[in-house]
């Protein structure tokens, strides 16, 4: 029960301190509204226009895959690190890689499956093509 005991205490201490600095700092700080220090920095020019822009979802798209299969492969390494010392114990070639072929074929049916819906193709701007087929006329 102690084990628990100090689990608990370490929760309290790793969310207590920093909302106590958070308030200390809230409560010690100083306060001097100015109305420069509420505008957009925009490294010292004047900000033009709206701070809203649109990216395309493609963006996103590659950077969700990117995660996906980076995470493969801090998920695959320990197992081969692994591999070798499993079957020196005798552990059957199939117990061993039924597991990891079976999440790399999920993680390929996922490939697959942004590939057809054309998530891994890029989509081109209408003023990229504007300028492709004004050059392909010229």
């Amino acid at each position: 029960m102690s084990d628990w005991i100090a689990i608990g205490a370490m929760g309290v201490v790793a969310v207590g301190l920093p909302l106590v600095m958070m308030a200390m700092s809230a409560m010690l700080r100083p306060s001097v509204p100015e109305q420069g220090k509420s505008a957009t920095y925009e490294s010292g020019e004047v900000p033009t226009g709206t701070a809203r822009v649109q990216f395309n979802i493609q963006y996103y798209m590659v950077a969700l895959l990117f995660v996906v299969f980076d995470i493969e492969t801090v998920l695959i390494f320990p197992w081969t690190v692994i591999y070798r010392s499993a079957l020196e114990q005798g552990a059957s070639l199939g117990t061993i890689l039924t597991p990891m072929l079976v999440f790399i074929g999920v993680l390929v049916v996922g490939l697959v499956w942004a590939w057809r819906n054309g998530a891994v193709k890029w989509v081109k701007s209408p003023q990229a093509n504007r300028r492709k087929t004004e050059r392909q006329d010229a």
